[in-house]
């Protein structure tokens, strides 16, 4: 891999910086809301246990990210880069999670638009895996112009398997999309 899943993307509403070992305790307040996680395929996360195994997964990924909004400079949640697949000239974007306060304000889809410009300069296709039941995630994800392309058992890091749904956006579709805006 020639470039880096982990650089720190910033547009007008949103910075994304590396995930750093000392991000736990601010991450973690974000996180410990139930509410996030209703229909994550593990709703225990916002358990701090849980979490740290959770958090723990996003620093040996190497490509996860906090995510702070510009205009309070609170931390709003966090998502990643992992999966990069050199033959397949793929990459999955996910582990998404954002604080109640920012839903139904753009943010996803101002985070993800970013994190696509991004990497489609070093690939060609990008995935998701989004929980079976995390029906809010499957709409932000067809929202942002990817198709359910698979169903899969995934295991997330210390967690046991638990079904998905892939979605998959091309680089030229994402080019045309943007073209539309």
């Amino acid at each position: 891999m020639d470039f880096s899943i982990q650089p720190v993307l910033e547009n007008e509403r949103v910075i994304l910086y590396p995930l750093q070992e000392e991000d736990f305790e601010a991450l973690y307040n974000t996180a410990s809301d139930p509410k996030i996680w209703e229909q994550h395929p593990n709703k225990n996360r916002w358990q701090q246990d849980i979490f740290r195994t959770f958090f723990d997964g996003a620093m040996q990924s190497q490509g996860a990210f906090k995510i702070v909004d510009k205009a309070s400079g609170d931390v709003i949640g966090s998502t990643r880069f992992y999966g990069y697949n050199e033959q397949d000239n793929s990459i999955l974007i996910g582990y998404t999670f954002y604080v109640t306060s920012s839903w139904g304000k753009g943010i996803n889809l101002a985070v993800k638009g970013m994190m696509l410009d991004y990497i489609f300069q070093f690939v060609s296709k990008v995935f998701f895996h989004i929980g079976a039941k995390n029906i809010r995630s499957q709409i932000a994800i067809t929202r942002l112009g990817a198709d359910k392309v698979a169903e899969e058992e995934v295991a997330y890091f210390g967690e046991a398997s638990q079904l998905n749904f892939v979605y998959e956006i091309s680089k030229g579709k994402w080019a045309r999309l943007k073209g539309n805006n």
